[in-house]
């Protein structure tokens, strides 16, 4: 059912760019008429909770109508922005962007930096990283940047040794010391919290965590370092919307003072401002 459920993602997931790279041009297109709302794609925690908090709180005094869509994968965000059908997103690192951009010839640009959500490593079957015993198999998020991502955490903690200077294209493949010959089961990224009971240990994105109800600055085993960290989650537009007078005011609120204050108070250290 697990492999089921991984198949079936991947199969909407690459449904949704198809169409969403064929209807670029179309006549829907919510970024092209600025006077309408701002409508922005999210994943639902941290991203949409941000937005809504903006939304109910500041947007009104700014002049900002704006609209919120949560969506639940990595892919449709982003093909939406695309072709119009949202003027915005929230949800994605700048590595991620780039590698998304160079594999599908998407035109996505960040325009602002927001937060830092510290990918972590988390297990019901020990409380540190010293118990995970010979052998053991590790979930980690299969899409290229973000396996990267988790595979420089574990080597960051002694858990294995990577080539030096590979970067974010690190693949199991580029293990050179593995001393408790650790094994990796390669999941979409929203399907690791799900993984804890079937495996020692997942590697799990700062999001899907927080909606998981796992605490990553108390329940992580490790936790990446903010100290820079080079995955700050953006907000990102289609290129030639920078300047749309409603995504800067959007950009403007969400590096204020105020949203800084609701990140911190609200997630304790699991969600990092970056401003």
């Amino acid at each position: 059912m697990r492999n089921t459920a991984k198949i079936t993602a991947a199969a909407l997931a690459a449904g949704a760019l198809t169409f969403g790279l064929t209807a670029c041009g179309s006549g829907a297109d919510a970024a092209s008429d600025t006077s309408g709302p701002l409508v922005v794609a999210a994943t639902p925690v941290p991203h949409a909770e941000v937005l809504n908090y903006v939304r109910d709180n500041l947007a009104e005094k700014a002049g900002l109508d704006l609209e919120i869509k949560e969506f639940t994968d990595y892919v449709t965000p982003n093909t939406a922005t695309e072709d119009g059908s949202v003027g915005a997103n929230y949800f994605q690192t700048a590595p991620y962007l780039e590698d998304f951009n160079k594999k599908n010839g998407t035109h996505l640009v960040s325009v602002a930096s927001v937060h830092l959500e510290p990918l972590g490593l988390y297990s019901e079957k020990t409380d540190k990283v010293d118990g995970l015993k010979n052998g053991a198999t590790i979930a980690v998020p299969n899409d290229t940047v973000t396996e990267a991502r988790a595979l420089q955490l574990l080597d960051a903690n002694g858990l294995i040794t990577l080539k030096d200077g590979i970067g974010t294209a690190a693949t199991t493949a580029d293990i050179t010391e593995n001393p408790k010959n650790l094994k990796f089961k390669e999941l979409e990224a929203a399907l690791t919290p799900r993984s804890l009971k079937d495996v020692d240990a997942a590697v799990i994105n700062g999001n899907y965590a927080l909606e998981a109800d796992l605490k990553p600055a108390e329940d992580a085993l490790v936790l990446e370092s903010p100290e820079n960290n080079p995955n700050v989650n953006l907000l990102v537009v289609k290129e030639g919307n920078e300047d749309d007078p409603r995504v800067q005011k959007l950009a403007k609120l969400l590096t204020s003072a105020e949203v800084r204050k609701f990140i911190e108070d609200e997630y304790d250290g699991s969600v990092i401002p970056s401003s």
